[in-house]
């Protein structure tokens, strides 16, 4: 089995891309995906023959629903190594990808393969590799007030000591991933020059989203 990367160096230059509307994948944070497209199941056989690692990406557009051979994609996805795999009766695969680090797509390369394959260029996102840089920038306190706030909005359930456990880095990468917010805050999330950027983006989207419930309007 390949061994997980651990800095920019150990990196391939250029990897699969799986483009999907909406989805957000983190640096060591794990996405469950279910995969039924024949391309995709080819990509997804293709990578365990290999180093496991493919990226995350989403389209251009927004509303894109159905990505093919043609769509443009976002310039910024993150890399995931697929750490579970399960293959289904109804022949459709159940994965995990654990996100290894951000990259910008810099050139498709042409190949055989029914999915795509791009270059990439993983230089500005090499503190990826270490989440403690940057966990004293984010204001912990507000972040916790303003997560506790929107379960209380929102009628969740949250386990709140374990809460309290958990890493500054983690707590607000999970709470980005977990958030219901559409494709283009997703990406907002994801493009975010550091955590500190990060989790006041996601208090903002959050305090946004309470402040309309009010007027019935809804997050655009």
């Amino acid at each position: 089995m390949s061994k997980r990367p651990t800095s920019i160096a150990s990196l391939p230059d250029k990897v699969p891309v799986f483009p999907l509307t909406g989805a957000l994948l983190l640096p060591q944070t794990n996405k469950p995906l279910k995969i039924f497209e024949p391309r995709y199941i080819d990509m997804v056989d293709s990578i365990l023959r290999g180093n496991r690692l493919l990226a995350l990406v989403q389209p251009e557009k927004f509303d894109v629903e159905a990505p093919d051979e043609n769509t443009a994609l976002q310039q910024v996805g993150c890399i995931g190594r697929l750490v579970h795999f399960e293959e289904t009766e109804e022949d459709h695969y159940l994965i995990v990808l654990e996100g290894v680090c951000r990259v910008g797509l810099t050139e498709e390369v042409i190949t055989q393969d029914l999915y795509r394959t791009f270059k990439i260029n993983p230089g500005r996102f090499a503190d990826d590799f270490n989440l403690q840089i940057g966990e004293t920038d984010v204001n912990r306190k507000r972040f916790l007030q303003i997560m506790r706030a929107y379960a209380d909005f929102a009628d969740i359930e949250v386990d709140w000591e374990e809460v309290e456990q958990t890493g500054t880095a983690d707590l607000v990468n999970l709470c980005c991933m977990l958030s219901p917010y559409g494709a283009a805050e997703k990406q907002m999330l994801l493009e975010a020059s550091s955590l500190a950027t990060r989790a006041e983006t996601l208090i903002a989207l959050t305090e946004i989203e309470m402040m309309r419930s009010k007027t019935g309007t809804t997050l655009q």
